[in-house]
């Protein structure tokens, strides 16, 4: 690891006292890697009886695991979606707080997609995940993984906060603010964190959490929860942000964690003109003291009381072509026809619960295919979302040759009959292919194949 700046050893040194030599050792041991089962494909209870990686469990992550595992992205089982490699210490966050299934949650800074897709674990069929990254690489990336684990019911947006604000005004019963920060919980693992540091950074990155959180305010319901959280140990970033934001939002209280999530961390500082008495209630995850990098966390409340939802959805313009709902009937056992609805010109299957305006989002629920002329060229996600549902499955083990084949782009000989079937590798869908006459014709798409 590269020598840590002057200014931050002297800021840790006294935020953490007598602690600071423990961190600085921790600092030189290999960074702790985690992954979690995607529980929206596969039960905690059958991914143990398969589990080739490592057993040993994230105390406060129910589908959580420590990982000791080399090339993990190789393997079929991250190809289709039934894992997420995830930091353990960003796992914690998602975690302070018991969420309910038909919650609609918006992680608002959300890429590459941990937190959102932690998060959408925790829903249920009638729940909702609008996740949201500024940038649009980072977004076209948070869209794939939201894709690679099949998710159902989300919505990926590319927008600055401010216009967020403006799109779902209090749309949501619990937000996640993953803030944008310095990174000094990082510098363990990546370099480019400690090479970008600076005092006058910290600062920026102080001032923009504080933005991002008034906007995070109009986002959320009468009594709902904001989340915030960074991978930094300043208090400017911190404990100060919390504390600036109670004091000028008197409607929000800070609130303890789950007791899980309390053991493996410490305490929020109490620091000079501190006006939060219950600033201990934040929580601080140290790499000297729990297995994993460097985590702040705070569950915001608002205090007001609940109000059932006030908006209504507008009736759809857009009727769905018969060819889609032919091709459904065609390849699916069941599904719900209330379902499937156009977005920005694309059959899609999402809730009609959740109104999308046109043109707001970058992907908005599971993308059924592509309407060419009197059929459907089916697209990679609805295989990966829609899989268990097909009427033609093609059932692999790990170590076939057959997904050897298939995720290397290759085609295979299979007895089952012509048509849209769904390629499983122990029981999860990893992708699509055509059959005709005995022979899979591989739909794996191009950019996620195997050399």
């Amino acid at each position: 690891m590269k020598k840590l700046p002057i200014d931050y050893v002297q800021r840790m040194k006294k935020l953490l006292g007598e602690d600071y030599d423990d961190y600085e050792k921790s600092l030189t041991c290999s960074p702790v890697r985690g992954f979690r089962v995607n529980t929206d494909k596969i039960s905690v209870e059958a991914f143990e009886r398969l589990n080739p990686f490592s057993k040993e469990k994230i105390p406060y992550v129910p589908n959580g695991f420590y990982l000791d595992y080399d090339k993990i992205g190789n393997h079929p089982y991250h190809h289709a979606g039934m894992i997420y490699v995830q930091e353990p210490g960003a796992m914690a966050p998602a975690e302070c707080i018991d969420i309910e299934p038909d919650w609609k949650i918006l992680d608002m800074c959300a890429a590459p997609g941990g937190k959102s897709t932690q998060l959408k674990n925790k829903l249920g069929e009638k729940g909702i995940l609008v996740s949201n990254e500024i940038i649009p690489s980072r977004c076209r990336i948070l869209t794939g993984n939201i894709e690679r684990l099949g998710l159902k019911n989300t919505v990926t947006t590319c927008m600055d906060t401010n216009r967020l604000k403006n799109t779902f005004p209090g749309y949501f019963d619990m937000i996640m603010v993953d803030a944008p920060c310095s990174g000094e919980g990082m510098f363990r693992k990546e370099d480019i964190a400690i090479d970008e540091w600076s005092l006058d950074n910290v600062k920026k990155c102080a001032q923009r959490q504080r933005e991002i959180l008034e906007n995070a305010v109009v986002l959320l319901k009468k009594g709902g929860y904001i989340v915030y959280a960074t991978c930094t140990f300043s208090l400017e970033e911190n404990e100060m942000t919390v504390d600036a934001f109670l004091r000028s939002h008197p409607d929000f209280e800070i609130v303890p964690v789950k007791e899980c999530v309390k053991e493996n961390t410490s305490d929020g500082i109490f620091f000079e003109g501190c006006d939060c008495e219950s600033i201990h209630l934040a929580r601080r995850f140290y790499p000297h003291k729990s297995k994993g990098e460097g985590q702040f966390m705070a569950v915001l409340h608002n205090k007001l009381e609940k109000e059932p939802d006030t908006y209504t959805l507008k009736k759809r313009e857009e009727k769905i072509d018969k060819t889609v709902t032919d091709f459904l009937d065609s390849v699916l056992t069941s599904y719900d026809k209330e379902n499937v609805i156009m977005y920005n010109g694309n059959p899609v299957y999402f809730t009609p619960d959740f109104e999308v305006k046109k043109g707001a989002a970058f992907s908005c629920g599971v993308t059924i295919g592509e309407v060419r002329k009197n059929y459907i060229q089916p697209h990679h996600q609805f295989f990966m979302a829609m899989g268990h549902l097909f009427k033609r499955k093609i059932e692999l083990s790990c170590d076939s040759a057959e997904i050897k084949k298939y995720l290397h782009g290759e085609e295979f000989e299979t007895d089952i009959e012509n048509g849209w079937a769904v390629v499983c590798v122990d029981g999860c869908s990893v992708g699509g292919v055509k059959v005709v006459s005995g022979r899979a014709k591989n739909h794996y798409p191009k950019g996620l194949r195997t050399n």
